[in-house]
């Protein structure tokens, strides 16, 4: 039983994306040459100690891995020896009495709604399929707080604009229904007809496509929204992510539910989407305040 059957059952049986698959399989290849630089005599991974995993961890934290990043990379070893146990290759795994490390809690500040409205509303896209494309990208990830790797792969197929719902398909081939106001569906009918007028070719069925007609990178989903809220806010911390937690932090300022927020985000827990509207715990202050009937007695 290899890494290779294991990443065979993530695809086939846990319905693992993609994305989530290759992640995978580099933090297990980078263990296992790690392990194969270390101990020249050992025939794999599936045999190791703790030891060695130990060792692996203080490699990590010199090469200026963070807590966080370091943590990652064992949950995915802890599910490689599950694997293993699970179907009587190993009796225990060596990661079984491992403690996670510890990690500063480290909660994105959201963009203001003003920040957020000073891109959207700017004059600095380009007048053409790019500038509309670009536009476009960070209306739709401030319009559904859909995660980067989600925009990407979205179908044409899954995009209802004259019903304004957009179907989603999320980690572990999780859909959701996605709905979408008016202001998002006008844009995304300005791509439609910038992709026609351009003659933008598809490719595989995806909506969103480069200049040529090609799957969109990371990298460039990413330059995108870092360009342009560059122009608007001096904050540190700017990508696809922070506006997905920009998105669930304004709606929880409007007074949307946590649950409803919950059902757009796609998470499978209310503590997963609650990482996400902690910076608009001032609200929640107020509003606890303003409804708690001994704080309003007291206001007498």
């Amino acid at each position: 039983m290899s890494i290779k059957s294991f990443l065979e059952y993530l695809l086939l049986e846990k319905k693992y994306s993609l994305h989530t698959h290759k992640a995978y399989q580099t933090n297990l290849e980078s263990f296992k040459n790690f392990v194969a630089e270390s101990q020249p005599d050992a025939d794999g991974i599936e045999d190791v100690t703790y030891s060695e995993i130990r060792s692996w961890i203080v490699n990590l934290i010199q090469q200026g891995n963070s807590s966080r990043t370091v943590n990652r990379k064992l949950s995915v070893l802890r599910s490689y020896y599950k694997f293993l146990v699970r179907n009587e290759i190993i009796e225990v795994s060596p990661l079984k009495e491992h403690k996670a490390l510890k990690m500063a809690s480290k909660v994105p500040l959201p963009f203001s709604e003003q920040e957020v409205f000073d891109v959207l509303d700017g004059d600095f896209y380009p007048d053409n399929y790019l500038g509309v494309l670009q536009k476009t990208l960070i209306s739709l990830f401030y319009f559904t707080g859909i995660r980067r790797i989600e925009l990407i792969e979205l179908k044409c197929s899954h995009v209802d604009i004259e019903q304004g719902m957009m179907k989603v398909l999320g980690k572990r081939n999780k859909e959701r229904l996605v709905p979408l106001l008016s202001q998002m569906c006008t844009q995304l009918l300005l791509l439609l007809k910038h992709q026609e007028d351009e003659q933008i070719p598809r490719e595989s069925g995806l909506f969103f496509v480069s200049t040529k007609g090609k799957k969109l990178t990371e990298a460039f989903v990413y330059q995108t929204v870092k360009k342009y809220f560059n122009e608007v806010t001096t904050k540190s911390k700017i990508s696809p992510h922070v506006l997905r937690h920009t998105f669930a932090s304004h709606l929880l300022d409007q007074g949307a539910g946590i649950n409803a927020i919950k059902e757009l985000l796609g998470h499978s827990s209310i503590a997963a989407t609650q990482h996400y509207t902690h910076g608009s715990i001032a609200t929640i202050k107020s509003e606890y305040k303003k409804a708690h009937p001994r704080e309003k007695n007291n206001n007498i």
